[in-house]
Parts: C-alpha cells; structure tokens; sequence
C-alpha cells in the first residue's frame, strides 16, 4: 500500500522524549509501536498498518508524521492530539497539523 497524504506537527516542548515515549507506549498497546531510546524516534503502524506514525523528538520539539491513504484522516490526527494533550495536562501542548499529499 503506498501511503501517499502526509501529515505533520511540530510540537514544541522541551519534554519531548517523554511524551514520544508515552504516545508509543500507550498507543502500542491496539497497534504496532517501537521506541528507539537511543535515537529518541518511534514509529506505530495502526489500523493493519494502514496508518504510519513517524516520531523523532528534538531537543525542544517533538515531530509527528502521519501517513496514510485512509478516508479517515483527521480521525487519526485527532486520537494523536488528544492523547498528547491530556499527556501534558500540566504543560499543555499545542498540536496543529498540516497535510500535504491531498
């Protein structure tokens, strides 16, 4: 399946690390996750692996990619920010998306 629309946030934080682990850990659990502590990057394939999450934390970012063809975009985008706000319910995090590929 070639995954053509794409669709990035770059979330500022200087907790980004933690929250990249978070959202693979605990999105993981209904999909395909890995962490790479190392590297401070993850991936998670959802839905049989029609969605693909890319995650590669910086030191005061934390990178989001989306990939699919799925009808369901923004429901995929919306499950990420969401998990992510109430991650940072101490240090709230602004999540804003932007496609490309449409």
């Amino acid at each position: 399946m070639s995954l053509t629309t794409t669709s990035t946030a770059i979330v500022k934080t200087d907790r980004a690390s933690r929250y990249g682990k978070q959202l693979v850990a605990h999105l993981g659990r209904r999909s395909i996750g890995s962490w790479d502590e190392t590297h401070a990057t993850g991936t998670l394939d959802i839905d049989d692996n029609a969605v693909r999450v890319t995650i590669t934390c910086k030191p005061d970012t934390l990178n989001i990619t989306i990939a699919t063809d799925d009808s369901n975009f923004a429901t995929f985008e919306d499950v990420i920010a969401r998990h992510l706000e109430r991650f940072s319910a101490r240090d709230p995090l602004d999540v804003h998306w932007i496609r490309s590929g449409q």
